[in-house]
């Protein structure tokens, strides 16, 4: 009886104590007004519902029913973080545009420890300055001019004649390809075919458990993520080591990294400078690729776009005088609906689904409180959704940006971040984008086939591809 009795209190005391545990992780202490929202199950919060994949061309549901609920500015739990949403265009500019010690730059934990302490992305200050100018060095509007342009061009029509006499192709494959060739090629001079080490293949284990639940179980795509960051950055590691020791010039960007290294006061180290490579490759190619997978379905689907396109770039090609040369830099800049068509594509694509401040301090906002150690989460997708700013917003309507300034983000635009994160590789994308661009309306005629159909997890998905039957126009 009595142990009966003893095993009723434990269960009891248990209850109360797990009770007691949810009740606080229900309403965190914070000195002054939270703002409203919902904690979700301790330690999980409400990640799940976070990542459930959707297929609805519009805000995620996420933040559809939370906004509904809770207004613009609500709590959660993501990723074991306590976290403040924000979807409200003000705040959000004013967060992003000059960061801080009590807004600084936050990456989840798995994002961590892929990328590790030392990457570029948690760098503040006098390093992270000196990070961007040395990656504008490589992907800066100056190089784009003298040197990548011709390369990127050269490049791009050589793959598209690929796809032709195979007559058929998946773009998103297609194109992630040739990315990655031709920036692998230009920072590390690796080649796929001749090396043989499956670096694009690691690269894309690595890319599809990105954003999933840190589980490290064979089978998982998580694991499946660790697996591929390690074998990438184990061959860029034995490329990098193989160059130091031997000293042979390549003339690429690995050479200006290695001089970095070995100043007499370098701020990189060997480690510094191979993450780098990793973030650098990382970065090039998986995000336009998706770019250009969506612009080729929505130009596609949108006759009256494809003609103006057309339109604009045969009249480039009648205004040179060797129809045969390669675009030039005063080509590309005259490119006014391409950039319209760019502006569009990157709203709607909302490629980068979230951005992570870390709050230093206690943070008064429009009457809440942000406490110290919360993470704010800033949600673009909102701001480019809405239909208070954006006529039809779920429309692909390049025309809206007719008379716009088409190169500069804004509290509306954040499609490249915003303030000292906006994107270091903007340029290097819209001109990929624009160059593809050229080369695919006036010298090809094609049809899809199979795919274009995608999903949100956040990030964009095409779990079919986008396939296309293509042929060189006949002249």
């Amino acid at each position: 009886m009595w142990s009966e009795i003893g095993a009723c209190i434990v269960a009891f005391l248990v209850i109360i104590r797990i009770s007691h545990w949810f009740y606080t992780w229900s309403n965190p202490n914070c000195d002054g007004k939270l703002p409203p929202g919902s904690m979700g199950l301790p330690i999980i919060g409400e990640t799940l519902h976070f990542l459930s994949p959707y297929k609805v061309h519009d805000v995620s549901p996420f933040l559809k029913r939370r906004l509904a609920r809770y207004g613009p500015l609500f709590r959660t739990s993501l990723f074991g973080q306590k976290m403040i949403v924000s979807t409200d265009s003000e705040i959000n500019y004013t967060i992003l545009q000059r960061e801080s010690a009590n807004f600084s730059f936050w990456l989840t934990d798995s994002f961590r420890e892929f990328l590790g302490e030392e990457s570029m992305l948690t760098q503040h200050g006098s390093f992270h300055r000196y990070m961007k100018n040395l990656i504008l060095h490589l992907v800066g509007p100056e190089s784009l001019r003298g040197k990548l342009l011709h390369q990127m061009d050269e490049a791009t029509s050589r793959h598209l004649l690929s796809w032709a006499s195979e007559g058929s192709v998946n773009v998103n494959e297609g194109i992630a390809e040739m990315i990655f060739e031709s920036f692998a090629k230009r920072l590390i001079s690796y080649e796929e075919k001749k090396d043989g080490k499956k670096l694009l293949d690691n690269y894309k284990a690595f890319m599809n458990g990105l954003i999933s639940l840190p589980v490290n179980i064979p089978g998982t795509a998580f694991h499946g993520c660790v697996q591929g960051s390690k074998k990438a950055i184990k061959v860029i590691t034995d490329i990098y080591h193989e160059r130091k020791a031997t000293k042979i010039a390549h003339n690429d960007f690995l050479d200006r990294l290695i001089e970095e290294v070995e100043k007499e006061k370098a701020f990189l180290d060997d480690g510094v400078a191979i993450n780098l490579l990793f973030l650098l490759l990382f970065g090039a190619f998986e995000s336009t690729s998706e770019a250009i997978t969506l612009l080729t379905k929505f130009i596609s689907d949108h006759p009256q776009v494809l003609q103006e396109l057309r339109k604009e770039h045969e009249a480039i090609l009648e205004r040179r005088e060797n129809e045969n040369s390669g675009l030039t830099w005063e080509e590309y800049k005259s490119m006014t609906f391409t950039h319209m068509v760019i502006n569009e594509t990157v709203r709607l694509a909302n490629i980068a689904p979230a951005i992570f401040r870390k709050v230093g301090k206690d943070a008064e906002i429009k009457g809440y409180v942000i406490p110290k150690g919360w993470i704010v989460m800033v949600a673009p997708s909102v701001a480019h959704l809405n239909p208070e700013t954006y006529e039809n917003p779920l429309e692909f309507n390049p025309w809206r940006w007719k008379g716009q300034d088409l190169h500069s983000g804004s509290k509306t635009f954040m499609a490249w971040g915003s303030g000292t994160r906006l994107c270091v590789g903007a340029d290097f994308a819209k001109l990929q984008i624009a160059i593809f661009l050229h080369h695919f309306v006036t010298n090809y005629r094609w049809t899809m086939t199979k795919g274009g159909d995608f999903i949100r997890r956040p990030s964009l998905i095409f779990p079919n591809g986008l396939h296309i039957r293509i042929a060189v126009k006949q002249k």
